[in-house]
């Protein structure tokens, strides 16, 4: 019979069941219990955390040593390994763990987290500033893992395929002022980091306040004027091209209404997958279609367009190897860029712009008199059976990778600014990514 929510407000539960002659299995909390066991039993020998603990230490960690200053002989603190915070959050992010607080947490009470700490205390401090902190390391890391399949040959590089998928980014829409009202809050900002100054130099009001009070203080205002300064010197750039495209599409330039986040000048309006705009970020990935390994990572603020040419160029450089196909969507269709890499002898799989309106509407594949020898070499690719087929391995292979990320990698939504930052943890979930494809390949 159920109770009503009159019934448990007023305390009237029903009265307990009869269990007399019932053997029960009853827990029993205060029992003491000796047990034998060390960490090394916590997590069986084909757990997956054995294997990300085993690749680090078969990879080049020298990058991450490079800062640390804790010296035989010398007084202070021993240093947290390297090896043991790369482990961690790339075991963090294969289980879809971006969060320092919440990796703290785990390394206190998840036995594959107890495991690898092996006795040693980690804070969310240090697990967030090694999480960022390392941006060239963490790159060169990639390579590296990179060269091993390079070598083994489970990688090949001479096709790619590009997308970019756009991830929140750890701002709110308010935060995005224009340019009278960012110069208006830099002046107050400016105010108020002098103000603290001549305060914090008073003897009587300096007493007050510990060191470390002060210290917080001061710095607080100091990246806020900071953050508002880069605002005011993105705003320029961001003027030009507005201005570029609205006497593109034949209307008189204003650019009074562009805006600027004061709390991440380096992140920009754009539309979602859903047809929204939010504040985000474009993370760039450029995949081998056969392994789908990721073998390039980018991040910026703006659209697709401009972005197939410099992630190729990486893509070269990072395996030491030559890219002749790269797929790509609509979005990175330039005409130029399809010349240039007709120079280079690089075949681009790019679909054409359909125009919405349907009078001013052409096969977009027809040869066409102003096209250059490129370009008509290009459309008569697209437009043919072969093309087409092997463009759509592109949606199979990219969407699919960016799926994995945003679901089981923690790429969701990002909790740090700044693109050097945000590209840090893409690094991460690429890493991860690759490890769980080949990590028993990178053992081999």
């Amino acid at each position: 019979m159920e109770m009503s929510y009159k019934g448990v407000m007023e305390n009237e539960f029903p009265e307990a069941p009869d269990l007399k002659g019932l053997r029960l299995r009853q827990p029993n909390r205060s029992q003491t219990v000796l047990r034998a066991e060390c960490p090394e039993d916590l997590v069986p020998e084909n757990h997956p955390v054995r294997v990300i603990w085993t690749v680090t230490g078969r990879l080049d960690l020298s990058a991450f040593y490079t800062s640390i200053r804790a010296l035989e002989g010398q007084a202070g603190r021993d240093a947290t390994d390297p090896r043991l915070l790369v482990a961690l959050w790339l075991y963090a992010a294969t289980q879809g763990v971006g969060s320092a607080r919440e990796l703290a947490r785990l390394c206190q009470e998840h036995r594959a987290y107890v495991w690898l700490c092996g006795g040693v205390s980690v804070n969310y401090h240090s697990l967030s500033d090694f999480r960022v902190g390392h941006g060239p390391a963490l790159d060169a890391l990639l390579t590296q893992v990179l060269a091993v399949l390079l070598e083994k040959e489970l990688v090949q590089v001479w096709r790619i395929s590009q997308d970019g998928t756009r991830v929140r980014a750890c701002v709110g829409t308010s935060s995005f002022r224009r340019r009278d009202r960012l110069k208006k809050l830099h002046q107050q900002a400016c105010a108020h980091v002098a103000a603290l100054r001549r305060e914090l130099e008073d003897p009587a009001l300096s007493a007050q306040v510990t060191a470390r009070q002060r210290s917080a203080r001061e710095r607080a205002a100091q990246e806020q004027e900071k953050r508002l300064e880069e605002a005011l010197a993105q705003l320029p750039e961001l003027e030009q091209r507005e201005q570029q495209r609205q006497v593109a599409q034949g209307k008189v330039p204003d650019v009074s209404q562009l805006r600027v986040s004061t709390t991440d000048p380096q992140t920009r309006v754009l539309r979602m997958s859903d047809g929204g705009y939010r504040p985000a970020v474009n993370v760039q990935l450029a995949c081998d279609p056969d392994s789908r390994a990721i073998v390039g990572v980018a991040v910026c603020a703006g659209a697709d367009a401009g972005q197939s040419e410099p992630l190729r160029r990486q893509v070269e450089e990072r395996t030491g190897r030559v890219v002749k196909e790269q797929l790509l969507d609509g979005g990175y269709l330039n005409l130029q860029e399809i010349e240039q890499a007709a120079q280079e002898d690089v075949t681009l799989y790019v679909p054409a712009r359909v125009p919405k309106n349907p009078e001013k509407r052409k096969h977009p594949y027809e040869p066409r008199s102003a096209d250059s020898p490129a370009v008509a070499a290009w459309r008569k690719l697209m437009g043919s059976e072969t093309g087409q087929t092997i463009y759509k391995l592109r949606g199979a292979i990219s969407e699919t990778v960016n799926a994995d990320l945003k679901c089981y990698r923690g790429l969701q939504r990002l909790s740090v600014r700044g693109l050097d930052k945000v590209r840090c943890v893409v690094l991460w979930s690429a890493l991860a990514y690759n490890l769980l494809h080949f990590g028993t390949a990178l053992l081999s």
